[in-house]
């Protein structure tokens, strides 16, 4: 698949050269990136030529990060403690869910099906995918949270909604990751199975990245949910 890379004040875009797209991933970058920081991973994920998928990177906003020394920098939230016991920005949250939402919408505008959508992210990133897909007002193709945790996890069953109930979720993690380390991860799947979701759990030899084996399971995902 060859892909003509555009890029706008809000966002990178990989769109299929040769014809419209048939679905969309909308992937969110981790804290401190930007919407570039995903995009050499998609040709790597030899997905085939029928699927025909616009990738869309957006930019977090620039916003003070208190575990930075309050240093601006593209962030959909702030973060103030590191490890297992998370401070959370719940307006911080709120803000970027609607930001993102707002990208589904505008990409079922140029045509694409909300089932025809996965939402997916890395680290923080991953966290607000979780929590506006599980939060989405129509059912998506699927959501996928890469080295990431569930944010607001107390209030989860009270506030999904019906639409998203049978949405695939993949959640990939380093069993040495020391940003968000490994337990988080669990929790995640576990909390999401307990609720009923439909989950594939991947776990690696590595700290918070992203690796080959990895790259091949994202794309062996998305064909599935998508093909």
């Amino acid at each position: 698949m060859n892909y003509r890379l555009s890029e706008t004040a809000d966002a990178v875009t990989l769109a299929p050269e040769g014809g419209p797209a048939s679905a969309s991933v909308v992937w969110l970058h981790g804290l401190g990136a930007d919407g570039h920081d995903f995009a050499p991973i998609v040709p790597q994920l030899h997905l085939p030529d029928t699927l025909a998928l616009r990738f869309v990177f957006p930019h977090a906003p620039r916003r003070a990060v208190t575990i930075n020394q309050g240093l601006p920098m593209r962030a959909w939230y702030d973060i103030r403690t590191r490890g297992t016991g998370l401070v959370e920005d719940a307006a911080g949250i709120d803000e970027s869910t609607a930001l993102v939402q707002g990208f589904l919408q505008r990409e079922v505008g140029l045509g694409i099906a909300p089932r025809r959508l996965v939402l997916a992210g890395f680290s923080q990133g991953g966290a607000i995918a979780l929590h506006a897909g599980l939060r989405a007002q129509a059912p998506l193709g699927g959501i996928m949270g890469l080295s990431t945790y569930l944010p607001q996890r107390e209030q989860l069953d009270a506030a999904t909604v019906a639409a998203n109930e049978r949405t695939p979720v993949l959640l990939c993690h380093g069993r040495q990751d020391t940003v968000l380390p490994f337990p988080l991860g669990e929790l995640a799947r576990d909390t999401l199975r307990g609720l009923g979701y439909t989950v594939q759990w991947q776990a690696y030899p590595m700290g918070h990245e992203v690796c080959a084996a990895e790259i091949d399971d994202i794309s062996g995902w998305l064909a599935r949910v998508l093909g």
